[in-house]
């Protein structure tokens, strides 16, 4: 499985494709199937007593996948990355997210059962000043500089244009 961190010897570094970003001459990037996120997803609504809303797939420029789950305790958006086997929630669907993910609710088990990482919040307000230099590429840098983007989450569930 792929962890949102790694120890780059310097500091926390994010794996190849977390931004979603690409250089052709490294080759492809790893791809997290909607088929799975989709399997995970129905078992998750129907441990929270819920149903499955609409279900929207990465497409270019956004780098994940989104859906609606309505249980008893609301609707929640669930965010699953493109790339990599990771789920965040959020309290609204948006095009781009910073700092407005909310805590993994109880009903989250069956992702982790099927093999993603449920992030927490923490984690994805994780500010970007934490990480080691080599945690992106020169490219990637620029990027969330241009788009000012602080956080972990807002590198991993974005909308570059």
């Amino acid at each position: 499985m792929s962890t949102v961190f790694s120890d780059g010897g310097a500091g926390r570094v994010l794996p190849r494709g977390a931004t979603g970003f690409f250089r052709p001459k490294d080759g492809p990037l790893p791809e997290t199937g909607l088929r799975k996120f989709r399997t995970a997803l129905y078992a998750a609504a129907r441990l929270a007593g819920g149903t499955v809303g609409e279900v929207r797939e990465q497409a270019y420029p956004r780098t994940f996948h989104t859906a609606t789950v309505t249980g008893r305790a609301g609707v929640h958006i669930v965010l699953c990355h493109a790339r990599h086997p990771w789920i965040a929630f959020s309290p609204e669907r948006r095009h781009w997210y910073g700092e407005e993910f909310l805590a993994p609710p109880a009903w989250a088990g069956p992702f982790t059962a099927a093999g993603f990482e449920v992030l927490r919040s923490e984690q994805l307000a994780t500010p970007l000043t934490s990480l080691a230099p080599s945690a992106l590429t020169e490219g990637e840098w620029r990027e969330v500089r241009f788009y000012g983007i602080t956080t972990v989450g807002g590198v991993l569930f974005n909308t570059w244009d």
